[in-house]
């Protein structure tokens, strides 16, 4: 299931991807238009800044920006720093991996098999698409 942080960044860079230039946006507005609680807000554009997708201007007339163009972001990489790893279970993670305490044989383990399948099928889709194909911008 997607969380709401992960929900709400994704909310919060089309809106910013929608806009022309790289005009700093009020988190306020931001929050208004998107029904997002200011707090919460703030916390994730906060992470988006610190991994390199946003910047921000302080004082008046400042906020958030886009520090690369809509169809330079890829959905994995907002996947990623949002919600951790895309894999469903550690044990099929690409960047997350971890073994199951309770598997002997991944080769033989047919829940391992299926979520192979999920986690390559998602991330298909979270690669070929970007923050542009979502605001059609």
């Amino acid at each position: 299931m997607l969380s709401k942080k992960t929900k709400y960044g994704i909310k919060a860079l089309t809106y910013l991807a929608r806009l022309e230039g790289k005009t700093p946006v009020s988190i306020a507005t931001i929050s208004k238009s998107e029904n997002i609680s200011l707090k919460f807000l703030e916390t994730i554009l906060l992470t988006l800044r610190k991994n390199g997708l946003l910047a921000s201007k302080k004082g008046k007339g400042g906020g958030y920006y886009l520090l690369k163009e809509p169809k330079d972001i890829q959905m994995t990489t907002i996947m990623r720093i949002l919600e951790g790893p895309i894999a469903m279970i550690p044990c099929v993670s690409l960047n997350f991996y971890e073994k199951c305490d309770d598997c002997p044989d991944e080769n033989l383990c047919a829940v391992n098999k299926l979520m192979v399948q999920v986690r390559d099928s998602s991330l298909q889709i979270f690669k070929n698409t970007t923050l542009a194909d979502l605001c059609n911008c």
